[in-house]
């Protein structure tokens, strides 16, 4: 269970480029009309995103400022040159790559925003370093999970909540992906052993400005906390902060994770809110690819091995995004992606059929 602030949910948001010359022009300088337009709102306490899309820069950059007529502030992140996403930065922002390509959105807490101009450029003086963790798998650490529920409300990214959802929430909108992607993903285990691959759709619990798997250097708060260290469970089991939340709450748990209810049920098998291990997969590095499925439940079977008789030892969540370790010959499989004897390892014995898996790329034999 989350405890934050009610959710109030909203209308569709539709957003565009001030015209079609300036969307199709690269160039460091660049403006968004966002006026008269529908906002989602979602998330505890409520945001509203205005997805303003991609934009190619004229010359790399680093550096990004944005100025908002109206209320609101403005997210933005670099491509990495091994296709991925950096983490979303609040402008004015120094990236932690030089980067050809920015994505920009902008998050209303209350009122709305007409206008917003954008300018990149290269940092004066130092530049952040790359927030690419050197292990291929990403960071991982132990933190307590909490289940989310909240069917029928609306997360942060606009996603309506169903009955045995697969996504999870992190205490910062840093690692918040878009609406059905998982460019930002984590991989979730618990002690009995059972791993579920998920994207990351909410902002929570309890803090929304607390990526703690992140160094002290470019921790958003708290950077006198240990990395992997969340707000919550410093205030929870150590009165720091006076044992409250960034909203000045009596912290009630130590949570560093809240998890759907199909995540928490179905994917690891928990009872009860638990320590899991979670590993955040943008942090890797390699072979990355995006699972898809049309089942109904919205999940797709990670196997103990390469053929669908060897044992459920989890599941991955449409849309989440997976590390691939290594590929190996298995059982035909025909899904989404199409039929292929290709599996893919995704972790120490956790293996998941190529016909579900798309975009892997420079994936070797195991």
């Amino acid at each position: 269970m989350r405890y934050l602030l009610p959710l109030v949910a909203g209308a569709t948001l539709v957003v565009g480029l001030a015209s079609p010359a300036q969307a199709a022009a690269a160039s460091n300088e660049w403006t968004a009309d966002v006026s008269g337009r529908t906002v989602t709102w979602g998330g505890s306490p409520r945001t509203g995103l205005i997805e303003l899309g991609s934009h190619r820069l004229a010359q790399p950059a680093n550096a990004v400022t944005a100025a908002v007529t109206g209320d609101g502030v403005v997210d933005v992140r670099g491509l990495r040159a091994d296709g991925q996403w950096t983490e979303w930065l609040e402008a004015p922002a120094t990236l932690p790559v030089t980067t050809s390509t920015i994505e920009t959105r902008v998050v209303l807490s209350s009122g709305k925003a007409s206008r917003v101009k954008l300018t990149a450029g290269q940092a004066p003086a130092t530049v952040a370093a790359d927030d690419v963790s050197v292990a291929a798998a990403g960071r991982s650490y132990r933190v307590y999970a909490t289940r989310e529920g909240l069917v029928g409300g609306t997360t942060a990214n606009g996603h309506t909540i169903v009955s045995r959802d697969h996504f999870v929430a992190l205490p910062s909108r840093r690692g918040l992906a878009n609406k059905n992607s998982g460019n930002y993903s984590v991989q979730v285990c618990a002690s009995n052993g059972r791993c579920e691959w998920a994207p990351v759709w909410d902002v929570g619990p309890w803090n929304t400005k607390d990526d703690y798997w992140n160094p002290s250097a470019t921790r958003e708060n708290w950077k006198d906390l240990p990395q992997g260290k969340p707000e919550a469970q410093a205030a929870y089991e150590n009165n720091y902060n006076g044992g409250k939340d960034q909203y000045g709450r009596e912290v009630a748990n130590p949570a560093g994770i809240d998890l759907a209810d199909g995540t928490f049920w179905d994917g690891l098998k928990l009872t009860t809110n638990s320590w899991v291990t979670v590993t955040y997969l943008w942090t890797g590095s390699g072979p990355v690819g995006t699972v898809r499925t049309s089942a109904a439940n919205g999940t797709v079977n990670v196997r103990s091995g390469a053929n669908s008789s060897s044992s459920q030892v989890g599941l991955a969540g449409n849309y989440a995004q997976v590390r691939v370790t290594c590929q190996l010959t298995g059982e035909s499989v025909s899904g989404t992606q199409g039929t292929s004897n290709v599996w893919y390892r995704i972790a120490s014995g956790k293996h998941i059929a190529k016909a579900y898996v798309a975009g892997v790329s420079g994936a070797t034999a195991c």
